[in-house]
């Protein structure tokens, strides 16, 4: 890949804007390689979780570069749906996706953060969405899932106003998991992902497809199709491991994982 990177750790997939004297400013290119590099993960077994972050210490990700992919989109040369592979909507990508923000995240860059599961950010890091600043609107999913993700009112203030909000504020926002010191940020990540590889692959991705898929669907009808779910779950070879581990006082050893094994 050119200016997105894909490095392994074992079972983790580290994916890195890697455009770092730039900012890791988003050009065209990036934007799909970025889709090609969430499909990678998708569809290699021997991977369970992906790192998203970005390379250099300045910024996760600014968003769009404003010389090439803002005006390409503002001169209708192409639509922003052909983003949506890099900020993952519709996206069948189960496996748990880790942002580590090491910097400056915002623009487009915050919108793919929010299109991840789990976050931790660095204690220098700053968040935002300048977009209506120059006349634009943060339509790579945010329009859809801030809301569904903190209160109204403070999805509001940032996407009206604009305003960056320190790394203290977007954890009180409920918009990360954890703040660490600048330093220990990509290892804090990478040390939940190997967490998260040593449980059951199938678990983990029907949490991440149901939770995904039923948070639209009225009650009853949820209801029912999380029953389903949970019956795929409770009959699969790693339940029945897991259930002979626990009985059995000894660690799981589950078959979904047996791709991630080295």
């Amino acid at each position: 890949m050119g200016d997105i990177g894909l490095d392994r750790d074992g079972a983790v997939a580290i994916i890195r804007f890697d455009r770092p004297d730039k900012l890791n400013a988003l050009t065209l290119a990036m934007y799909e390689e970025l889709g090609a590099a969430f499909a990678e993960v998708r569809d290699d077994d021997s991977l369970a979780v992906a790192v998203l972050t970005g390379s250099g210490d300045r910024a996760f990700c600014v968003g769009a570069d404003l010389t090439e992919s803002i005006p390409a989109l503002a001169q209708g040369r192409f639509d922003i749906s052909e983003w949506d592979a890099a900020h993952q909507k519709h996206t069948t990508l189960f496996k748990p996706v880790i942002a580590a923000v090491n910097g400056l995240c915002l623009g487009g860059g915050f919108e793919i953060m929010l299109s991840t599961d789990l976050r931790v950010a660095a204690d220098t890091a700053e968040f935002g969405l300048p977009e209506s600043g120059v006349g634009v609107v943060p339509a790579g999913g945010t329009l859809t899932r801030l809301t569904r993700q903190i209160p109204y009112v403070w999805a509001m203030e940032l996407m009206l106003q604009g305003d960056r909000i320190p790394a203290s504020q977007a954890l009180r926002y409920g918009l990360l998991n954890e703040v660490v010191p600048a330093r220990q940020v990509l290892d804090a990540a990478v040390e939940r992902a190997h967490r998260l590889a040593a449980r059951s692959g199938t678990a983990l991705e029907t949490i991440k497809e149901a939770v995904l898929r039923l948070g639209d669907l009225p009650q009853d009808q949820a209801f029912h199709s999380e029953a389903l779910y949970g019956q795929k779950a409770f009959t699969s070879p790693d339940a029945r491991e897991g259930l002979a581990a626990f009985a059995e006082r000894r660690p799981p050893v589950f078959p979904s994982r047996d791709g991630t094994r080295h």
